[in-house]
């Protein structure tokens, strides 16, 4: 099933997405729903990313460009880093590039969203857990990156993790491809077989160290290809099976705060 959140009239709905229209749900997306018996046209809404997450969990440098390259041992301690909240957009909304700098990176990833909570849970548990997974861009300003090596303050900009546009519950992660397309030229285009830390590692190493929750993103890392862009320009992140998370990156106000 295809789960989106959506606008009409200014008011803020959750619904399944059919060929050509969306059907209204209420009750808890991870827990019990039903459908409320409301229709709405696609042509008609305005669709946000699909969830709010609970939090937000990245992984950095994990694909190689070709299977000849994936290490024979793994590393002992994967590179995560959180992303704030605050920081998820929807489709057709725009990334803001910060004041003081010309160019951010995009970077095309496929999102897990975890469904239940998850403690110390088995590699080969794993996807039991998983609710559906839907396309991340972790826009990346890599100006703010520490000299010490802390990613936060460029990893966290306002408008740094659109989601969408639907969560999908049927596919087969392990089988999919991540793409994306900069002003409709082909940039990344990976199987996700090409990871370094395989998603059924990723989420139980992470299980050994915190508690996940219902709601909480894994964005699992970005291909080869991911490069800086400015204002104007134009990203299409995408999985075939879940869809084109599209937007455009736009210059900060000239009023905006620099220190």
């Amino acid at each position: 099933m295809k789960f989106t959140r959506f606008t009409v009239n200014s008011e803020i709905h959750t619904g399944v997405v059919t060929d050509d229209a969306i059907k209204e749900i209420k009750g808890n997306l991870f827990g019990d729903w039903e459908y409320t018996g409301q229709t709405f046209s696609r042509s008609d809404v305005k669709l946000l990313a699909p969830l709010e997450p609970n939090q937000i969990i990245g992984i950095g440098a994990n694909y190689v460009s070709n299977v000849e390259d994936l290490p024979s041992e793994l590393p002992e301690i994967p590179v995560f880093f959180f992303k704030p909240t605050s920081s998820v957009i929807g489709p057709e909304e725009e990334i803001v590039i910060p004041a003081g700098i010309e160019q951010v990176k995009f970077e095309s990833e496929l999102a897990i969203v975890i469904g239940k909570e998850a403690k110390n849970v088995p590699e080969a548990d794993v996807l039991d857990y998983v609710f559906g997974y839907t396309v991340g861009n972790d826009v990346t300003a890599p100006q703010y990156f520490h000299q010490d090596g802390h990613w936060t303050i460029g990893k966290s900009f306002d408008t740094f993790t659109p989601l969408g546009p639907v969560i999908e519950t049927e596919i087969d992660p392990l089988n999919v491809k991540v793409e994306a397309k900069l002003n409709d030229v082909e940039k990344q285009n990976s199987a996700t077989e090409l990871m370094i830390i395989p998603i059924r590692k990723m989420v139980s190493y992470l299980t050994t160290v915190m508690t996940l929750k219902p709601g909480d993103v894994i964005l699992t890392g970005s291909p080869v290809g991911a490069e800086l862009v400015g204002a104007g320009d134009v990203i299409e992140c995408g999985i075939k099976e879940v869809g084109t998370l599209r937007n455009t990156f736009t210059a900060a106000r000239e009023n905006a705060k620099t220190y």
